[in-house]
């Protein structure tokens, strides 16, 4: 059988990763092609591939194209020329759209790590998935095209456990909080483990799933502290994010929440450019008439989060912490991992935040070159079987730890919840 060319479009941290991983399984995957708008940010992607030795199978092509993503026929010609079986959408959400319609078009999978936005509009209407992605399932379905969305970590990975918690663990599931923590360092005196502009649009509006209906909260106004394994206690925020919008829609929970954590120095120089303005998508004219949207010149001025990999200290906590009740009784379960960065750069040459992101997606082309997950329409992850998933992740890099016990179901049970400004 062929094996399954893949394309990825983007060419950030996320997308360097992804493609060192496509590499490393290149005996069940095939060729790997990398295209961005600027080639050379590719190029460098498989440089880094030929330094670590990546390739499984060096016979196997690895090349770059230009793309500007958000160009249709442009897509379908390069799925096209380039053969691809399974793309793997690793660029800005503002394009997650036109290479969804490109992959539909030419009959080819589709994979992304994070939910659509338009550049004129942030945080709209819950359930999210529902303004653009889910209007495209029924063609997914006439056309046979396996669509799998936010096969990220969170979402994604997190989607699995919660799937896993409800099939495997729990009878009922009351509620889930999905928590992520960095505790590490990169010597800088502030910068975005993401690309800054999407990472600021996230904290525009809170939207959580609260006794079966969403409610909106500002953001950075409510935290809690949190004792994980490993990096211990933490502070984290209530923060809107997108699996809290399919997970409320494809499983039956009363109760789902995201926090992520922040320090003190962070909150205050992002409280700080925000009340400049600094953080707004919106454009404003310079006094020498020159347009400008301040969240882009933020962009251009913060580091770029792949170069904070070589200096980057500490680990990563991502887990999610599901109550409910088995046989009667009341557990708690809490699913997590934890990433150390300087493994991960000796690795693939990346920091933990963009190595969680960056293999999940792999391993679910993985899954769709075996045929486990080639379900031939549009999913989320939850909807999926997670056991191959889980079990593909561990063997890649990022194992599944698991805290089972009794406990008392409820929101704010083993964390303080406070209201702050």
């Amino acid at each position: 059988m062929r094996k399954k060319d893949v394309l990825i479009i983007g060419a950030g941290g996320v997308a360097h990763v992804a493609a060192h991983k496509v590499a490393q399984n290149n005996d069940v995957l095939g060729d790997l092609c990398i295209a961005s708008r600027t080639q050379e940010k590719c190029d460098r992607i498989i440089d880094s591939i030929n330094r670590k030795g990546s390739s499984k199978n060096p016979r196997r092509r690895i090349y770059s194209r230009q793309i500007d993503a958000k160009d249709v026929p442009a897509l379908v010609q390069l799925i096209e020329e380039t053969k691809s079986d399974i793309v793997i959408n690793l660029g800005q959400s503002f394009v997650n759209m036109s290479v969804l319609e490109a992959c539909i078009q030419t009959g080819v999978a589709y994979l992304d790590t994070a939910i659509h936005e338009e550049p004129d509009k942030v945080c709209e209407d819950p359930p999210w998935y529902a303004n653009y992605e889910w209007k495209r399932k029924d063609r997914c379905r006439e056309k046979g095209v396996t669509a799998i969305l936010g096969v990220g970590f969170d979402p994604g990975v997190v989607n699995a456990w919660c799937a896993q918690a409800a099939r495997n663990h729990l009878d009922i599931i009351d509620t889930i909080d999905i928590m992520d923590v960095n505790a590490g360092s990169h010597g800088k005196y502030f910068a975005t483990n993401f690309d800054p502009e999407i990472n600021f649009r996230e904290f525009k509006k809170v939207w959580s799933w609260i006794d079966r209906k969403w409610v909106e909260r500002k953001v950075h106004s409510v935290k809690r502290v949190h004792e994980f394994p490993v990096v211990g206690r933490q502070t984290l925020y209530l923060t809107g994010h997108d699996e809290v919008h399919s997970l409320s829609k494809n499983l039956d929970v009363n109760s789902i929440r995201f926090w992520m954590g922040f320090s003190n120095q962070y909150i205050n120089v992002f409280t700080v450019l925000t009340k400049l303005g600094l953080t707004s998508n919106l454009p404003v004219r310079t006094a020498e008439g020159i347009e400008v949207v301040p969240l882009k010149v933020m962009k251009a001025l913060l580091p770029d989060p792949s170069s904070l990999a070589p200096n980057y200290t500490g680990k990563t906590c991502i887990g999610t912490l599901i109550k409910g009740k088995k046989e009667g009784g009341d557990f708690e379960l809490f699913m997590y991992n934890i990433c150390d960065h300087a493994d991960c750069y000796r690795e693939v040459e990346a920091q933990a935040i963009s190595y969680t992101a960056g293999v999940p997606p792999v391993a679910a082309a993985l899954l769709i070159a075996r045929g486990v997950w080639d379900v031939k329409t549009m999913v989320n992850v939850e909807e999926l079987d997670p056991d191959p998933f889980i079990e593909l992740l561990a063997a890649m890099g990022l194992p599944t730890e698991m805290q089972m016990e009794q406990a008392v179901t409820g929101l704010d049970v083993t964390t303080q919840e406070i209201r702050c400004g």
